[in-house]
């Protein structure tokens, strides 16, 4: 399997390097091993789906 690193998945997903660790951590990319201190993303990842985003806003008003 090819894989890429955390610079190459967040210049492919407009995201930060940091933010990949976070879903590399957080378990959220299928596939995605840590060598020592490097984490490998399989090249066909799909970018995980924000958690920070508010799904359905202003449907909770009272």
């Amino acid at each position: 399997m090819d894989y890429m690193t955390l610079k190459e998945a967040a210049e492919k997903w407009g995201v930060t390097p940091r933010r990949v660790n976070y879903y590399c951590a957080a378990e959220r990319i299928p596939g995605a091993v840590k060598m020592a201190t490097i984490w490998l993303i399989p090249k066909d990842a799909e970018k995980p789906i924000d958690g920070r985003t508010k799904q359905g806003k202003g449907l909770h008003h009272e």
